[in-house]
């Protein structure tokens, strides 16, 4: 199941893609230059940056080709070929940006990323850094037959729901969800604690609920705790708060969250299993607060 394209023509985006190379497994648009936000840049569409994601399947391949068609776009390390930028691109999370690029009239800057680190990232949440920016409506430009891809897109939001229904109470509306999931990637962000735009996760949700509607309406609709009635465009959830519901949506959860929250709950030398860790947290009342903090 291929992620659902966003309507609106996407001309403007799908002309700075052709200005790289084309191997592409993935390649999408995100951020306020894309989607309107609320607040203080809400008037700055047109002037925004425009941001990129390009996976690609061979990085050392891409960057070489990239280098012959926009040598420019690359900083210092351009001097030690595609090799180098390819390592630097392995550490933190997984992705090179070039930044600051002028194209079409526009300032973007795009990341790259190996098609296996994303997929690594969508099923495990391993830095949660492109994962997290998927969970959230973004412009897919192009995508192409890669199965595996595919259904860790599709997996990496099925995780948002089970972490979002962990962290919220018995009922909720529709809008607290997408809230809940907007604000998943910024939980352990450092910049929303030292002074980032605190409404930042109220700013995107608020003037695109639509497309937050579209990326989940197939997910809720298959969620046997949820009744989910689009026409109206409102979803009444009642979440099975009782241990065993907790537990199985604990078990659910991306492998990296799950050993953030062994590693919370348990004290170093005690050496229990992860089921048995889960199952003590899915009866502990901050259950939602402990899932929060992994």
């Amino acid at each position: 199941m291929a992620l659902p394209a966003l309507s609106s023509s996407g001309v403007k985006f799908r002309r700075v893609l052709a200005h790289f190379p084309q191997e592409l497994s993935l390649a999408f648009a995100y951020g306020s230059g894309v989607f309107r936000q609320a607040g203080a840049s809400a008037g700055l569409g047109e002037n925004n940056m425009l941001d990129f994601v390009f996976a690609v399947d061979d990085s050392v391949t891409w960057h070489m080709m990239n280098l012959l068609k926009n040598r420019n776009h690359y900083s210092f390390l351009k001097v030690f070929g595609p090799k180098q930028i390819s390592s630097v691109q392995s550490y933190g999370a997984g992705i090179y940006y070039n930044t600051l690029v002028p194209c079409n009239g526009r300032m973007i800057k795009y990341g790259v990323i190996s098609t296996d680190t994303l997929i690594d990232d969508l099923l495990h949440w391993k830095t949660l850094y492109v994962a997290g920016r998927l969970q959230k409506p973004v412009k897919i430009l192009t995508q192409n037959e890669n199965s595996k891809l595919q259904a860790a897109l599709v997996s990496n939001l099925k995780s948002a729901v089970t972490a979002a229904f962990l962290m919220l109470p018995e009922s909720f509306s529709e809008e607290d969800l997408y809230m809940q999931i907007a604000g998943l990637s910024y939980s352990g962000d450092f910049r929303m604690v030292i002074g980032e735009d605190r409404s930042k996760v109220q700013n995107i949700v608020k003037p695109n609920v639509p497309h937050f509607q579209k990326l989940y309406s197939n997910i809720l609709q298959d969620c046997p705790q949820v009744v989910y009635k689009h026409h109206l465009g409102r979803l009444e959830a009642s979440i099975d708060k009782s241990p065993e519901g907790q537990f199985t949506q604990l078990m659910a959860l991306p492998r990296t969250l799950q050993q953030k929250i062994t590693s919370l709950v348990d004290p170093p030398g005690k050496n229990r299993d992860v089921e048995e860790i889960l199952l003590q947290v899915a009866h502990d009342p901050d259950c939602g607060f402990v899932v929060h903090q992994g």
